[in-house]
């Protein structure tokens, strides 16, 4: 019992003794690894939109099929990284810079999960305009939309890879030309209707295909967020959270 810790008797212990650059490093190799994977991910989405947008333009009912197939793939590409994202909070307790880095990453992995299920929306409207004429302008318009949509994600994406706060911070403002797009396209579908080229249930139909590119958009917009978030600790402005506390505050000074 009287054994010093550097007799051979003590080596098992100091063999088993983990150094704190060792468990930094692990840490990063983890980080990387995740961010790997995430990026991976988005680009299966990234695909997705321009080739969900082919698809529906040429009402290819097998690629629709295939495109919604896929979407299982995607489904547990996102439950792997979110386990890992967790098992790193849990094993690593990481602090500041590194822990926003997994929860701006846990966040993004919902909305890029979120935005393969939109790209699959828009592959399973082939099916619903089977047979119904889209007119040339509308085609144009939705073309239109798919081409910034993915942009506007490629985009994103690549400031989370290169951690680039003013490219994430652009988002915003480049994503008024998917709204733009979408208000042409929902003034056209009631034009269309209006000349009796579209049903009112067909108008509907289309409507909803350009919510779906519009909200990938948001999506993307909503990375960007998560990406400031992640470099400059920058939280967005709720403006209900915004509301709330001003509420708060007049019930608390009193009339």
């Amino acid at each position: 019992m009287s054994g010093r810790m550097d007799e051979p008797g003590a080596g098992g212990i100091l063999a088993g003794v983990v150094e704190p650059h060792d468990i930094r490093k692990s840490f990063h190799d983890d980080l990387d690894d995740i961010t790997t994977r995430l990026v991976g991910m988005a680009a299966v989405v990234t695909e997705t939109i321009p080739r969900a947008t082919e698809t529906l333009l040429a009402i290819d009912l097998a690629e629709a099929q295939a495109i919604i197939d896929d979407d299982d793939i995607l489904d547990s590409l996102m439950l792997e990284l979110e386990e890992a994202c967790y098992r790193v909070l849990a094993l690593q307790q990481p602090m500041a810079g590194d822990m926003r880095a997994i929860v701006a990453a846990i966040r993004m992995v919902s909305e890029i999960e979120r935005s393969g299920d939109l790209a699959v929306n828009i592959a399973k409207a082939t099916r619903r305009l089977y047979g119904i004429t889209i007119t040339p302008r509308l085609r144009g318009l939705i073309a239109s939309m798919g081409e910034e949509a993915t942009r506007l994600y490629r985009l994103a994406i690549q400031a989370y890879a290169e951690a680039d706060a003013p490219m994430a911070a652009a988002l915003d403002d480049l994503d008024d030309r998917l709204d733009s797009l979408h208000r042409d396209y929902i003034a056209e579908i009631f034009a269309a209707h209006d000349e009796e080229c579209l049903t009112l249930q067909e108008g509907v139909q289309l409507a909803l295909i350009g919510r779906y590119y519009e909200r990938i958009g948001d999506h993307a917009v909503n990375i960007g967020e998560r990406v400031r978030y992640m470099v400059t600790g920058w939280m967005p402005e709720q403006k209900g959270a915004a509301r709330a506390a001003q509420r708060s505050a007049g019930a608390v000074d009193g009339p």
